[in-house]
């Protein structure tokens, strides 16, 4: 069995990964690191007949034998992360002990949060469809080197010159740029100070912590947030996050990539993105009005409809390979039940070859081609072996490994823990 496992979404999130880890988690599951991203991700678990929504808590929480981490790589609301845990701990209990969070990590102030909403609102700058929450120019000040860390809270002195060399510097632009209020310095330190007693149980060394485990043979999940798709060099710039999904674990964990034994690639059984930015095959018809009705799309983050269309095999298949997937999981093959064609995109008419297009990932004007396979009345959901699929849904699970060209180790059925078809052990 694989020790140290990682876990990523192939397409602009939303691929189901909550579950995925959920099921992972039943399989002698000793930790989970959560590696980049902030509160804009979300994964939806159903605990106990209990839906609960993660942002920043690595999914496998929901497990009380699993030691969770946030690793440096995220970059952390504190007012999120303690609402977060307030809620998780009404159904999970004290997360004390059970959590460890780097005190490396960049801390997302106020002043992050107002500039993203003050651009979004601008009609002078693009719209990326952010979610507002201050994730990326939290990250543009990592770039910049003048982060807030974790570690920073607990040095009274330096935290009070940091913070004062950072308002002065978002004063001016939320003044002279926006003719916005200023935020106040004395306020904001205050505020610092008492977050930083209340996240003092949590705070440790995640690198250390991870050896430890890896020393001892322990088995690790390394949990993506977003989708691939969404990776800020990769991805479909500039409608992308900020941060690195794909090769983001070693700095994002502090961890080697040869330790990384077997990547778990997930993917919807059709495509859905929220926000701003190209999407080829979207559909604007009934067909993607019955997707997203019958799929629940709404982001668990924002709580935005997703926009629906078909799977997109080229660029599955380029993920898939960039992300260095060894094995797929297929999530929402029950939303395809009672469609009377299935359609796959296996290429793109477009003035530019495919491998011209993925350089810059500049697919705003493509047109989809599409593989169209016979669709199945007989219903996937809730069926647990792979065997008892209608004939139809097999095929399409193969034309999937085909494109991709790795094996679906796992498919998803519907909402539910056990509405899951294992085809391989991790």
């Amino acid at each position: 069995m694989y020790k140290n496992i990682s876990l990523l979404g192939l397409q602009w999130g939303d691929e189901g990964k909550g579950k995925v880890v959920d099921n992972l988690a039943e399989n002698n599951l000793d930790a989970a690191v959560r590696y980049q991203g902030g509160h804009n991700a979300g994964h939806t678990l159903i605990v106990d007949g209990k839906k609960v929504v993660f942002h920043l808590l690595p999914s496998a929480i929901c497990h009380p034998n699993i030691q969770c981490f946030i690793g440096r790589g995220v970059v952390v609301s504190l007012d999120a992360l303690f609402s977060e845990i307030d809620d998780a701990a009404e159904v999970l209990g004290n997360l004390e002990g059970r959590l460890t969070i780097s005190s490396a990590c960049s801390l997302i102030q106020p002043y992050h949060i107002k500039l993203d909403q003050l651009r979004e609102q601008s009609n002078n700058l693009t719209k990326i469809g952010t979610t507002g929450r201050g994730i990326g120019t939290s990250y543009e000040d990592r770039v910049g080197r003048r982060s807030i860390r974790i570690a920073d809270l607990y040095d009274e002195s330096k935290l009070k010159e940091k913070i004062t060399q950072a308002l002065d510097f978002y004063n001016s632009i939320f003044t002279h740029s926006f003719g916005a209020n200023e935020i106040n310095i004395n306020e904001l330190f205050d505020q610092n100070l008492q977050q930083a007693e209340k996240l003092k149980p949590y705070v440790g060394n995640v690198i250390e912590e991870i050896r430890n485990l890896q020393n001892q043979d322990k088995k690790i999940l390394f949990e993506g947030a977003q989708g691939a798709l969404l990776d800020i060099s990769l991805g479909t710039y500039p409608f992308v996050t900020s941060s690195n999904l794909i090769g983001g674990i070693t700095s994002g964990a502090g961890v080697s990539p040869s330790d990384v034994d077997y990547t778990i690639g997930i993917t919807k059984a059709y495509t859905t993105r929220v926000g701003e930015g190209p999407f080829p095959t979207e559909l604007f018809d009934e067909v993607g009005t019955y997707l997203a009705e019958t799929g629940g799309e709404v982001g668990a983050t924002t709580g935005r409809p997703r926009r629906c269309g078909w799977l997109d095999g080229l660029l599955l298949e380029n993920m898939t390979r960039l992300s260095g997937v060894n094995g797929l999981c297929l999530t929402k093959i029950d939303v395809l039940d009672g469609l009377e064609k299935v359609k796959i995109c296996t290429s793109y008419k477009s003035s530019k070859s495919f491998e011209e297009l993925i350089e810059t990932m500049d697919i705003e004007d493509v047109q989809p081609q599409y593989l169209e396979l016979e669709g199945w009345s007989e219903p996937t959901a809730g069926i647990t072996q792979f065997d008892d699929l209608n004939d139809n849904a097999k095929a399409f699970v193969e034309k999937v490994e085909e494109i991709s060209g790795v094996p679906v180790i796992m498919i998803s059925t519907g909402p539910k823990r056990e509405d899951t078809i294992i085809r391989q052990q991790i």
